[in-house]
């Protein structure tokens, strides 16, 4: 799967809430805040479960009720299409 271009990556921004691209780290990236941990534990669950399925996984860290989360695809070294349709579904989760 080829790396989007710099015009078709931010296209697909504008239609992912919240999510940004961090050019440091070569990925897209949105933070989501739950009511507590359990919360944010249990989407995590769902979405690792979504990104086996999709055999694309999710850079991501959780801090109590916080979870935050780096796509990319290091094969292509940016960020491709499957990024944005993990991305996609993410937010289909998270409500």
């Amino acid at each position: 799967m080829a790396k989007l271009s710099e015009s078709e990556r931010d296209a697909a921004l504008t239609a992912l809430a919240g999510w940004t691209y961090d050019p440091d780290r070569v990925g897209i990236e949105k933070r989501l805040v739950f009511a507590d941990f359990g919360e944010a534990f249990a989407f995590m669950t769902r979405v690792a479960l979504e990104a086996e399925k999709a055999d694309h996984h999710p850079d991501w860290s959780n801090v109590w009720n916080r979870v935050d989360i780096l796509l990319n695809t290091h094969s292509e070294g940016g960020v491709t299409e499957k990024d944005i349709a993990l991305a996609k579904r993410i937010d289909e989760i998270s409500g």
